[in-house]
């Protein structure tokens, strides 16, 4: 029966031999080996990695707590979490000092009764006694620095005048953030991003004990590099990010040189907080937050603005290996609409190991201000053996070099290549490039693609130019809306559970014999959608434009439902870091590594085969529908949701985005690419604004979508919580039909996120077809019969989830 498990939730195993596939031997090792290739060498002076010394020390409570990943959504239930500690006597290939391993166990179990989740919890100090004992023991000691953030709180920014002040910010009424923060900045009483004055006690302890100290950061985001970067007493460093279950196993692997580190940082560290142009505005005002940056975020920032580039202390593509690489350009051929590099890479070192080719443009100066680099393309080598060589191509479509004019600089409302050299760099990282010498040259300019204006930014008071001076912006007021006063009461739109919609007394005879047509016929081909939608009654149809109550595992609730035509009602599952199980059902699934670990990967075919085996994980668990990947843009290191997140740079998330999608709907499981879009800030975030222009829209937070959805073509998309200037964006008819549906074409679903502030009719006709986690159809019927809403509009909405359940299977 189609949809079987669907309609009756059986819990039969996927895996070999009637094993269940959910959290298996299989899926731990890929997600172990992953969050291998995503483990960033950040320093190795004179070699010391991987490790020579026999025996090490431990140092830092997070040896004993390994942090997976985030909090919220994002969170996975796993059976176990390997700690660094754990992992090191696992292996056996080192002998540790035992003195401190009981300390901060039992230091921890303490801090545990405060309710302190990893990676909230205070460095405990360690006596002279301590340290004289562990130092005679070795002269080689691994100090751990771990970090961690969630859902619905942004991390703790205490520069003075920039400090979030919670006057007028409403918190959920259910998710607890207001716990996080308060615990964050008790914690982190100078913000996460720097070292607290324990951790800072504790490094000054190691550099003094020590001859050899190897720091290891445990981090799910951007955070202070500057105290090791050039600090001569820390010899290596490994930016670990937050790999999942198995993470500590992995860093063990790369400590003692059984995988060479082959990850690429996807993000830009700088040495401030406030060298990073967003901190400046993120805490501005509870209502929102302009983004004045406009198109310089990350690396574009700071290779492009005069003087910035000393900010920064390890910058965009950057990792080191154990191994040297050498990479030449074998050749670059335009091939009419876009041009292909083919590059030779060897290995010339010792040991095995992979390279990153990473692909960089600069557009020429005209009338449009523009970034001096731009990652245009990557691709990463397999595994080459000393003396190995292989050749990669990359390619740029030429008209992806594109930028967009939203004032009519050139042509308004259009995307234009200006005329000029466009000049070409390979290398592996944005500072570490060659030019090829021989640049795409454009003799005039040309409009490539004519649009309109969508996502107008009235409120957007400047913006940033190259040169690093502002162009001041005029404003205008938005449309007055008038909600009904529900929207004024945050405990009645909160967390509200779906209703159960009643059904009448029917015989089993009646329903055998009933010439009703089932949505299965229309899978068989026995019916069209049209001859099954035509059965509908206006009242069933709104109803389907609704989340629905839960049942078996899940916890997100449904989609769809209709006992009396066979509609079945498709769970949900969070992710994106594996799918999340409460744990009173004792099912435990994989923990995989979280978003930036995999970005920092460079791999897509690893993001797709990872895609693959977390939807089989949610088949075998009876849901349908995977809330992941997300893929939002790291415009601040400040986002508690970044964890989440690819990178700082749209085409890098568009690609991992893309890989993941592709993984996931293989196996019949709808993937739900989210937040779409400008979900940049957790704090306030139902009701914060946006304030964006449309040529940084367009360019920064869009693209990775948009190449998403054209290269991988999602069966659902969820809609963000956020305002964008002025508007829901579930409420956005640029964003969800003229940009989604007109310009790129995207045929599948949107979903809300979960129990938005907007008002269900106005997210139908907007293009947002579902409304989660609970519709109301008294609404709809209500905005139906009083002409605010077509019954066009809804048969629309319908089709597309019924298209979108047809898919699953």
């Amino acid at each position: 029966m189609r949809w079987a498990r669907h309609f009756n939730t059986p819990a039969k195993p996927l895996g070999k031999d009637g094993r269940k596939i959910s959290g298996c031997v299989e899926h731990i090792e890929l997600s172990k080996n992953t969050a291998a290739e995503g483990i960033v060498l950040l320093k190795n002076e004179n070699n010391l990695l991987p490790l020579k010394s026999k025996k090490i020390v431990l140092l830092g409570k997070a040896s004993e707590e390994y942090v997976k990943g985030g909090g919220g959504s994002g969170d996975v239930y796993c059976k176990y979490c390997t700690s660094l500690y754990d992992a090191f006597k696992a292996d056996g290939g080192v002998e540790i000092y035992e003195g401190l391993h009981v300390f901060y166990q039992e230091n921890l179990k303490d801090q545990r009764k405060k309710h302190r989740d990893p990676g909230m919890t205070v460095e405990p100090e360690l006596s002279d006694a301590q340290l004289k004992a562990a130092s005679e023991f070795s002269d080689t000691a691994i100090l751990s620095i771990n970090r961690y953030s969630g859902e619905g709180w942004d991390r703790a920014c205490n520069i003075p005048g920039k400090e979030l002040h919670m006057e007028n910010i409403e918190v959920d009424v259910w998710g607890g953030e207001d716990g996080f923060r308060a615990m964050s900045k008790e914690v982190f009483p100078k913000g996460d991003f720097y070292l607290t004055a324990q951790e800072e006690a504790l490094v000054a302890a190691a550099e003094k004990n020590f001859k050899n100290v190897i720091v290891l950061l445990n981090v799910g985001g951007i955070v202070d590099t500057s105290w090791f970067a050039e600090n001569k007493n820390i010899s290596s460093v490994l930016f670990l990010g937050q790999g999942g279950m198995e993470g500590a196993v992995a860093a063990v692997e790369i400590l003692l040189g059984k995988k060479n580190p082959s990850g690429k940082l996807t993000d830009t560290f700088a040495r401030r907080l406030e060298d990073y142009p967003s901190t400046d505005t993120f805490h501005d005002f509870a209502g929102g937050v302009e983004y004045q940056d406009d198109i310089f975020v990350g690396y574009r920032y700071f290779e492009t603005i005069p003087g910035k580039k000393n900010c920064v202390v390890y910058p965009f593509g950057y990792g080191l290996s154990y191994t040297d690489f050498d990479i030449s350009l074998a050749g670059q051929n335009d091939g009419g609409d876009k041009i292909a590099f083919t590059v030779k890479v060897t290995n010339t070192g010792k040991v095995a190991g992979k390279e990153v080719v990473q692909l960089y443009y600069s557009a020429p100066d005209g009338k449009l201000t523009k970034p001096n680099m731009i990652l245009g393309g990557f691709r990463k080598t397999p595994e080459l053996k000393p003396g190995e060589s292989c050749f990669v191509v990359v390619d740029i479509v030429k008209n992806e070099m594109a930028s967009y004019d939203d004032e009519g600089a050139v042509k308004k409302s259009a995307w234009v290549l200006e005329k000029g050299d466009y000049k070409f760099f390979y290398g592996n990282s944005v500072r570490n490039v060659k030019e090829t010498g021989t640049p795409f040259s454009v003799p005039e300019t040309k409009v490539v693609l004519q649009l309109t204006e969508q996502l107008k930014p009235r409120k957007l008071t400047k913006r940033l130019l190259a040169d690093g001076t502002y162009k001041t912006l005029e404003t205008s007021e938005y449309e007055k809306i008038e909600r009904p006063e529900i929207f004024k009461k945050a405990e009645v739109l909160e967390g509200v559970i779906p209703s159960v919609r009643g059904l009448p007394h029917k015989s089993m005879v009646q329903r055998l014999h009933n010439p009703t047509k089932h949505l299965e016929d229309v899978y068989d081909g026995k019916v069209t959608l049209d001859e099954f939608m035509a059965q509908l009654s206006t009242e069933d149809m709104v109803w389907l434009l609704g989340g629905q109550p839960n049942t078996g595992t899940a916890n997100t609730f449904g989609i769809g439902n209709n006992f009396d035509y066979d509609i079945p009602n498709i769970m949900t599952a969070d992710g994106p870091a594996g799918i999340r199980i409460m744990p009173w059902f004792e099912q435990y699934t994989t923990a995989w590594p979280c978003a930036t670990t995999l970005a920092c990967t460079w791999n897509e075919e690893v993001v797709e085969k990872i895609g693959q085996a977390v939807a089989k994980e949610v088949k075998e668990n009876n849901c349908g529908i995977y809330l992941a990947p997300g893929m939002n843009i790291h415009r601040s290191p400040l986002c508690g949701r970044n964890f989440e997140y690819y990178s700082e740079d749209p085409l890098i998330a568009g690609h991992m985005a893309s890989a993941a999608v592709k993984g996931i709907q293989s196996q019949g499981i709808a993937a739900t690419p989210k937040h779409f879009a400008f979900n940049n800030k957790e704090t306030n975030r139902k009701q914060s604004d946006s304030i964006v222009s449309e040529r940084a829209a367009r360019e920064i937070y869009l693209k990775s979508f948009e190449y998403m959805v054209k290269n991988s073509e999602p069966w659902a998309i969820m809609s963000s919580y956020n305002i964008v200037n002025g508007q829901h964006t579930s409420e956005c008819k640029d964003l969800l039909t003229n940009i989604l549906r007109g310009e790129w074409g995207y045929k599948g679903i949107v979903m809300t996120d979960w129990w938005t502030r907007a008002e269900q009719w106005r997210e139908v006709k907007a293009g947002n077809d579902v409304k989660m986690a609970c519709g109301y159809p008294e609404q709809l019927l209500e905005a139906l019969n009083d002409g605010r809403l077509s019954i066009d509009e809804v048969k629309t909405s319908v089709r597309r989830v019924l298209e979108m359940i047809l898919k699953i299977e």
